[in-house]
């Protein structure tokens, strides 16, 4: 699609009425409740799924690569915002060992042929939290920055053409469209520096709807437990950083950037009246309470719904308005068909990590604390929402080093992270027992993340510690984050498929 044919579009969507949309979102809104308290989102057995994103890259130079659109219909993925993303999902299965199986085999059998093709082409396909060399002869500056203008519309350069995207940058909602955090320091004027990050995003479906509020009440609270293991993000491509000094850059680095980008580049300024919509969401009294949340987020981008036989399309305004109620934890209505229909949670603080194992084991770590937790009605339930809040930025901060507070088994608070981390991986392992899987099982998908407690090291420590020792060995902080990523880039593609992060250390 053309500059001209896409700014079309994208005017197209601004001349939208945005209260006519509002109004139908509105009504949509009560049908939706109405199905909910009938039953039709009910479902005897959870479900899990997962989405995983990942970005292009020259393998040659490790260089960030547009990834060519044709290339990813050849190999099965999805376009996502910037030219060198993609994504896959998988298809949802039963909480059971063999829908566990069946979520790693899928993402195997993406990704092998996909790797040879790509592979073919000098392109790495890689999964990490953010990217940090830029295109061969281009600055990180000029790849997120670059945009052109069409009848007063801005395009985004090295944006896909999904009108969406850049209809949110020629909207009158007040995106700050910066990089804020330290040492960094960059304005755009799309979303397009959201383009940084890749992340996993793991779904549990919950059996009963209405019992979603306390499923997402715990979900919430294992947020900085989990984001503490996960963290992938340190660095940012090094011509986005201030003239300052090397080691003080390094010293400052937040072991989890991408939460701060997708705040920073989507909300409003601080001191705007207008609400953030991405943040940390509050706790829900009722399933009603989750509903009328999305129902009343402002939506950026009203469009023209079109709707075909599925059975979600009665709710296609509402749905839309989803697609942008940027919460870390979201709630999740939708399904294809009246006996598909589904209540989920979408868990989204995690950045895209090393190996699909590594992926699954989120995954499942995610589901079997939704299940056990619950169910055995752990006194965490009883953490302020406040300090569940503070663990989840403490977390993007510090990693396994954070200071976040928890409540025990037997109702003692503790900041403890083997004590924490020894909660979260029994708590897990019963719950994935109650689905069926034995212990030596569930220890299996546990693992990976057990190891990485044990030995103090995330993806984002491990990152850091060596641009750290190359800092102090005198490399410069380009030619040391840069030799990071080259090495990371090498262990991941020995180990992507079939191997876990551990596996590097």
């Amino acid at each position: 699609m053309s500059g001209s044919e896409l700014a079309t579009k994208v005017q197209e969507i601004l001349d939208v009425d945005a209260e006519a949309f509002r109004a139908r979102a509105q009504e949509e809104t009560e049908q939706l409740k109405a199905e909910v308290q009938s039953g039709t989102f009910d479902n005897t057995q959870a479900l899990v799924g997962l989405e995983m994103e990942l970005y292009g890259a020259d393998s040659r130079t490790d260089g960030l690569r547009r990834m060519p659109r044709k290339l990813l219909g050849l190999i099965g993925f999805e376009k996502e915002l910037g030219l060198h993303n993609a994504e896959m999902q998988t298809s949802p299965e039963p909480l059971t060992r063999y829908g566990l199986i069946a979520q790693e085999k899928e993402l195997q059998a993406h990704f092998a042929p996909a790797q040879e093709k790509t592979n073919a082409e000098d392109l790495s396909l890689v999964t990490d939290g953010m990217w940090t060399v830029p295109p061969t002869g281009e600055t990180a500056t000029e790849y997120l920055t670059d945009f052109v203008e069409h009848d007063g519309i801005r395009i985004a350069t090295n944006m896909s053409d999904s009108v969406r995207y850049h209809a949110m940058a020629n909207t009158d909602y007040p995106s700050r469209f910066e990089l804020d955090a330290p040492h960094v320091s960059l304005s755009a004027e799309t979303v397009m520096p959201e383009s940084l990050i890749t992340s996993i995003q793991p779904h549990y479906q919950v059996p009963h709807a209405p019992d979603l509020p306390e499923y997402f009440r715990y979900a919430l609270r294992v947020a900085g437990p989990l984001l503490a293991l996960g963290v992938n993000a340190p660095f940012f491509p090094p011509d986005l950083y201030d003239d300052d000094p090397d080691a003080e850059i390094v010293a400052d680095a937040h072991m989890e950037h991408r939460i701060g980008i997708f705040e920073s580049v989507l909300n409003p300024p601080e001191d705007h009246e207008e609400d953030p919509k991405v943040c940390f969401p509050p706790d829900f009294e009722t399933v009603e309470d989750a509903i009328d949340a999305i129902a009343d987020d402002r939506c950026i981008v009203p469009t023209k719904v079109t709707t075909g036989n599925r059975f979600d399309d009665q709710f296609a305004h509402f749905r839309h308005k989803h697609g942008s109620y940027w919460r870390w934890v979201r709630p999740v209505f939708d399904g294809p068909s009246r006996s598909q229909a589904n209540a989920r949670i979408e868990f989204r603080p995690l950045p895209a990590q090393p190996t699909i194992r590594d992926s699954v084991a989120f995954e499942a770590v995610f589901a079997g604390l939704m299940e056990s937790l619950r169910r055995h009605e752990h006194p965490v339930r009883a953490l302020d929402w406040e300090t569940a809040k503070e663990n989840f930025y403490a977390a993007t901060r510090d990693g396994l080093q954070a200071d976040i507070e928890w409540i025990t088994s037997d109702g003692a608070e503790t900041t403890a992270i083997d004590e924490i981390g020894h909660e979260l991986f029994e708590f897990a392992r019963h719950g994935l027992e109650a689905r069926g899987l034995s212990t030596e099982q569930a220890r299996k998908y546990i693992r990976p993340l057990r190891e990485r407690l044990d030995r103090r090291m995330t993806p984002a420590r491990w990152k850091h510690e060596r641009v750290h020792e190359s800092i102090e060995a005198g490399v410069p902080l380009t030619e040391a984050i840069w030799g990071m990523q080259a090495e990371y880039v090498h262990n991941q593609s020995e180990t992507l498929i079939e191997g876990s992060f551990t596996d590097w250390l």
